[in-house]
């Protein structure tokens, strides 16, 4: 009978050990109105796969992700790559936009033009897009 017990304590454990291990980081922004998960081993057959809520919850079931993207009205660029200890590389400036391609500590990262890229701000007038490693798709 103990033997049954010190078996089945063990494997609950690591049970509980192999559930933290293959669980998904955690996301890479928050508080975000609209959260999207690129799924995929490479850009040409990105799946986006887009929410507005639970984007926590949603993660846990994915299981080829390579990006995430998040759409805020407002945020502090500064504020925001203090946060996530961002350096800006180059920037782009489009007829609707201007895009902020930087270095972060984020776990998604792409080579772009020789410099490997982490975070990609794009902002707009009525939106501001913050992606890792890039925003895929339109935006």
């Amino acid at each position: 009978m103990r033997f049954i017990k010190l078996l089945a304590v063990t494997l609950l454990a690591g049970a509980v050990i192999a559930v933290i291990a293959i669980l998904p980081s955690r996301l890479c922004f928050g508080g975000a109105e609209r959260y999207t998960f690129f799924c995929g081993d490479t850009s040409k057959n990105c799946r986006e796969i887009t929410t507005l809520d639970n984007a926590d919850v949603l993660k846990l079931s994915l299981k080829d992700v390579c990006g995430e993207s998040a759409v805020y009205d407002v945020i502090d660029i500064g504020a925001f790559l203090k946060s996530v200890n961002g350096k800006i590389i180059f920037t782009e400036t489009l007829s609707d936009s201007v895009n902020y391609y930087c270095t972060a500590d984020l776990p998604y990262s792409v080579m772009l033009y020789g410099e490997e890229i982490n975070l990609h701000i794009c902002v707009k007038t009525e939106k501001i897009t913050v992606a890792s490693p890039i925003i895929f798709g339109g935006y």
